[in-house]
């Protein structure tokens, strides 16, 4: 196994674009890691002089790029595994994260965010980190304990969609805002084109369920991921129709939706499948035991496409 390091480019990122087209900027085997360095924000998102925040110099570099933009994230990627043909299933694991930057940002704009009706009009804040205690400042006093994770981890598209924003999550991945994908976390993606093409971006410094006022703790992050491949998406696994995910502690199943009820069916779906092709239960047996130990969350509420994601403790079952 090997590893591999991406930096953060006009040659190896896409402003907020997903598409099966994009051809992939390094290819790895199965079971490398790859560290992604991603930044985030636009130039309208950057703090004024007056805050004393500094900018990292890369993504000071991609603003002047003036880079072609589909959407707000700017994702490191695409990155390409041998061997990976749609059908297939990519396992993401999380190995490492870091800061990398010493301040975040969070907002929100108009017609934008759960209640735009309410907040009509733009505002922004800036916020600093301290990286040694791990915690955020707030402009009121709070002191927040910082949980980073990467609100964007996606392959590509099937070919059909063409260029996706990188705003609504879907099938591949993409804008998730999963709180839970954080250290040691592993995502499973389905694969739609040669190489599965995983790109990353989007970090969050805290953030919690629901993501009401469209962001999170937005600020850069550094990852290391190590990318396997599992042919026709590996033994004891249901198909994937939606990201599905793991942690020390819990089996998740997503779906995701511009309706949070079609949402909720899906990640539910997803669950007795789940639970079915790991035992003997029947689907009503799953059904009835969701209903009793699951627990289904609002994962985001802003993306246009809202996600729902169940919660299976581990040990409960299997």
């Amino acid at each position: 196994m090997t590893d591999h390091k991406l930096a953060p480019t006009p040659e190896t990122v896409r402003f907020g674009g997903f598409d099966a087209a994009f051809a992939p900027v390094l290819t790895i085997r199965s079971g490398d890691s790859v560290t992604l360095e991603c930044v985030s924000g636009g130039p309208e998102a950057m703090p004024p002089s007056e805050l004393g925040l500094t900018v990292p110099p890369a993504l000071a570099a991609l603003h002047r790029a003036n880079l072609v933009r589909f959407g707000p994230h700017i994702l490191t990627g695409p990155v390409a595994v041998e061997g990976a043909e749609p059908g297939d299933m990519l396992e993401v694991h999380v190995e490492k994260i870091e800061f990398g930057a010493d301040w975040g940002f969070c907002g929100f704009r108009p017609l934008g965010g759960t209640l735009p009706e309410d907040f009509p009009d733009r505002h922004m804040t800036h916020i600093p980190i301290d990286r040694v205690r791990r915690i955020c400042h707030l402009p009121w006093g709070t002191e927040l304990p910082l949980a980073p994770f990467f609100g964007v981890m996606g392959v590509a598209p099937p070919p059909r969609y063409g260029t996706l924003s990188s705003k609504e999550p879907r099938e591949h991945g993409g804008n998730l805002d999963n709180k839970e994908l954080g250290e040691g976390a592993t995502l499973f993606l389905p694969v739609f084109v040669p190489g599965a093409n995983f790109s990353a971006g989007d970090g969050h410094g805290v953030q919690g369920d629901g993501e009401v006022c469209i962001n999170a703790l937005e600020i850069c992050l550094t990852g290391t991921f190590r990318l396997t491949l599992h042919k026709g998406g590996g033994m004891n696994n249901p198909v994937l129709r939606f990201p599905r995910a793991e942690t020390a502690s819990h089996f998740i199943t997503m779906g995701m939706n511009e309706s949070l009820d079609v949402a909720m069916k899906q990640a539910l779906r997803e669950m007795i499948a789940f639970i079915c092709t790991r035992t003997n239960l029947s689907r009503e047996q799953a059904y009835t035991f969701c209903s009793l130990a699951v627990d289904f969350h609002v994962t985001q509420a802003v993306n246009g496409e809202k996600g729902i994601h169940g919660m299976l403790r581990k040990g409960l079952l299997f």
